[in-house]
């Protein structure tokens, strides 16, 4: 079900909608030119963790690790990645968008108990 190709769309959209989170609250943090530079530069480095740190053959993924990672790890940085957006979303005042978006990763989690259990053995 977590390789499922609705779920993997789903999962997609949430690491977007995420990225554009952390994106937005960058931009509030500060004025002038540090605003651009924390809006473009927080999701750049989200992004490339979420890409770079992978257990190898995740059948979720490419199935590639630029850097081999186990399952738990993986599965903790994914966690984070996703609470630090719905942190970002409730910090700027967005509280119902922050629930939201925590309950639809919480339920994307649930329904893909057998990606989880996978990462755990891995």
């Amino acid at each position: 079900m977590g390789s499922h190709p609705i779920n993997l769309i789903i999962r997609f959209l949430l690491e977007i909608i995420a990225l554009m989170s952390v994106g937005m609250w960058g931009w509030k943090q500060s004025d002038g030119w540090l605003r651009f530079v924390l809006a473009i530069g927080i999701p750049i480095i989200l992004a490339a963790i979420w890409g770079t740190f992978a257990v190898p053959d995740d059948p979720s993924r490419s199935g590639t690790a630029p850097i081999v990672t186990p399952g738990f790890i993986r599965l903790v940085i994914e966690l984070g990645f996703f609470a630090l957006a719905t942190w970002a979303l409730y910090d700027m005042g967005s509280i119902k968008l922050s629930l939201a978006l925590g309950i639809i990763v919480v339920l994307h989690y649930v329904v893909s108990y057998d990606r989880i259990i996978w990462l755990i053995s891995h």
